[in-house]
């Protein structure tokens, strides 16, 4: 005879998957930067910089930070300024960084040694305007 799941687990199961997706979610979110608005960029690195998520093939025998910004170096002319243009480094899933870029930068990384893509980066919301059932119309759920 076949056992029926406890009712804890149906319950707590999809509220457990529910609370790993946003928790994955608010990981990926970038840093901000103390007194700088949204999207703003500072003279220095550009005003038409925008933030890019990196992908890289690095070498197992390489520490990915150290590899991230020696790459990031050779287009944005030293380390100190790839290490102020790093907002996260990607370890786990896949291996890469993102950083603020401008189009010439984005064009000279997309061509050095190791660097796989380098793609603009998205911001999705779990909840669009009208809350939960927003967000399932914009999904089509609803």
């Amino acid at each position: 005879m076949m056992k029926t799941p406890s009712i804890r687990i149906v319950f707590l199961l999809p509220a457990f998957v529910f609370f790993l997706l946003v928790s994955v979610l608010m990981a990926e979110e970038p840093t901000k930067i103390p007194d700088q608005a949204a999207g703003e960029v500072p003279e220095e690195v550009g005003g038409d910089a925008a933030v890019h998520i990196v992908y890289v093939d690095r070498p197992e025998t390489e520490e990915a930070e150290a590899f991230h910004i020696r790459t990031l170096a050779s287009v944005v002319g030293s380390e100190e300024k790839a290490k102020d243009a790093v907002i996260y480094h990607y370890t786990h899933a896949a291996s890469g960084f993102s950083a603020k870029l401008t189009p010439k930068q984005v064009e000279e990384l997309s061509k050095q040694p190791g660097v796989l893509q380098v793609v603009p980066s998205q911001t999705y919301t779990l909840f669009g305007p009208g809350g939960t059932r927003g967000a399932a119309r914009t999904m089509g759920i609803l």
